[in-house]
């Protein structure tokens, strides 16, 4: 079995780490530190790091303006909250200015579990990734998730980088190069391409090893930028495919899938299907109950993997 780690906690670690380097670096909770894991900030530097309660609103701004004085603000809370309570003042104080804010939010999608509807953040990618200037970054494991985190301090201009709750296989070596705008061939095949991000990378590496075994050469994509998107190894991979299913915990509508039909309907169409979660609210209930209602299991990609190849020799 392989390691699992919370994208949240990698967050949280290497966060910290990043503060001895970088003493710009300064961090915004909004009454969520411990849950967001700011707290191995906040307790390594507690003159850095603000709790502003249950006001994300005002934590928003406070950051932009911490950004116009050369500080490079984390401001966290949970995806749902960042996306939501948040808008006005993401589009307004920080990206239509180009500010130096990221923007990191834990607890996305419906691996939430429990908690239910109110706190599964399944819209906020669409939400993000339509505001111009800012780039949305989806991590699929710790290790990404350590990797992008400086790679995003780094970075000039406004970001959202979408964590989870749960743990999550480890699916990237130490060795991994991480770089915003690129998404990575995590396995190639010639039958049909899985796009996937955050927790689905790892379902759809399962889903082409069962594929693999009936014959069937999936070549898996993780797209680890939703925005801007890697749309040259998209193609690239497409081309040699000839068709594609996405893989996202978040609505078919807006987020990874949708991104991946734009690309693909500007420069080369082809049979595609999505997985993820319907236009409905979900339910409480247990991380792998809700993959499974919600049809986002290692099996449902095969099934649509299947589906698209099927699609594929219907129009030869």
């Amino acid at each position: 079995m392989p390691e699992k780690i919370a994208t949240r906690d990698a967050y949280g670690d290497t966060l910290a780490e990043l503060g001895k380097e970088n003493p710009n670096i300064v961090v915004l909770d909004a009454d969520l530190s411990k849950s967001t894991k700011t707290n191995v900030f906040a307790k390594a530097f507690p003159d850095r790091h603000f709790n502003f309660g249950i006001a994300e609103a005002n934590m928003i701004s406070h950051a932009a303006g911490l950004a116009t004085c050369g500080k490079i603000p984390f401001a966290s809370t949970f995806a749902v909250f960042a996306s939501g309570r948040t808008w006005d003042q993401i589009r307004m104080s920080v990206c239509y200015p180009e500010l130096n804010v990221k923007i990191v939010a834990t607890h996305g999608g419906i691996t939430v579990g429990e908690d239910g509807a109110s706190h599964q953040a399944n819209e906020d990618i669409a939400i993000m990734r339509v505001m111009p200037n800012l780039t949305v970054i989806v991590p699929a494991d710790g290790i990404e998730t350590k990797k992008a985190v400086p790679a995003i301090a780094e970075y000039k201009g406004p970001v959202y980088m979408r964590l989870g709750r749960s743990a999550v296989p480890v699916i990237f070596g130490e060795d991994y190069d991480f770089r915003i705008g690129r998404a990575v061939v995590m396995r190639p095949g010639t039958d049909v391409t899985i796009f996937a991000c955050g927790l689905m990378t790892a379902q759809s590496l399962e889903a082409a090893e069962s594929l693999a075994a009936e014959g069937i050469f999936a070549e898996v994509v993780n797209v680890g930028t939703i925005k801007p998107l890697d749309v040259e190894t998209i193609i690239e991979s497409v081309r040699k495919t000839g068709c594609a299913v996405s893989a996202e915990e978040h609505s078919i509508i807006g987020g990874l899938g949708s991104a991946i039909a734009e690309a693909l309907i500007d420069a080369y169409p082809v049979p595609m299907e999505r997985v993820g979660v319907p236009d409905t609210f979900t339910e409480s209930g247990v991380p792998d109950a809700l993959l499974k209602k919600y049809g986002m299991t290692s099996a449902d990609i095969a099934n649509a993997a299947r589906l698209a190849i099927a699609h594929k020799r219907e129009r030869r």
